[in-house]
């Protein structure tokens, strides 16, 4: 069984003229991203590999999920592939992990992460929010098998704020 983990970046601030890739997190995005990840940790999900965009706003929402869920930064791979916004390359990704992995978080943006959720998912999402969380399940044993798997849960910080 594998267990794909989808992550989209906390909300970025457009307030800088810096390339897509240099824009920060919103104090939002922050906020959120310790919400999600928080909330995460209490589902006491085991991770075996962790993988983020380049890009500052994912890369900034993954540090701040994975310091909530305790896994070792130094595990954490950066890979342009992720850097994606129509979801094929985010695919290719996925269908190429190391079957050594059975639970993989990754952070990237959209429109990819709703592409693959909903290409991948049992779900229909219309949009994974900023910072919104979604968990699929599969029944196969390598990762270039998945078809259609379970989408197991979803958070959204929208949930979580009272």
């Amino acid at each position: 069984m594998k267990t794909l983990i989808l992550v989209r970046h906390g909300k970025s601030s457009w307030d800088y003229q810096v390339a897509d890739q240099d824009r920060p997190l919103q104090e939002r995005g922050i906020n959120d991203g310790h919400l999600v990840g928080s909330e995460l940790k209490s589902k006491d999900v085991k991770i075996d590999a962790a993988f983020s965009s380049p890009a500052n706003r994912a890369l900034h929402t993954c540090m701040i999920v994975l310091r909530k869920l305790d896994f070792p930064l130094r595990k954490l791979q950066i890979t342009k592939e992720l850097y994606d916004f129509s979801g094929e390359d985010v695919l290719r990704f996925v269908r190429n992990l190391d079957n050594q992995f059975k639970t993989v978080l990754i952070f990237g943006h959209n429109y990819a992460f709703t592409h693959v959720a909903n290409s991948l998912g049992s779900m229909a999402i219309d949009n994974v929010p900023t910072t919104g969380m979604v968990q699929i399940n599969f029944i196969e044993d390598r990762w270039e098998s998945i078809k259609k798997g379970n989408t197991e849960r979803t958070i959204f910080p929208k949930q979580l704020k009272k």
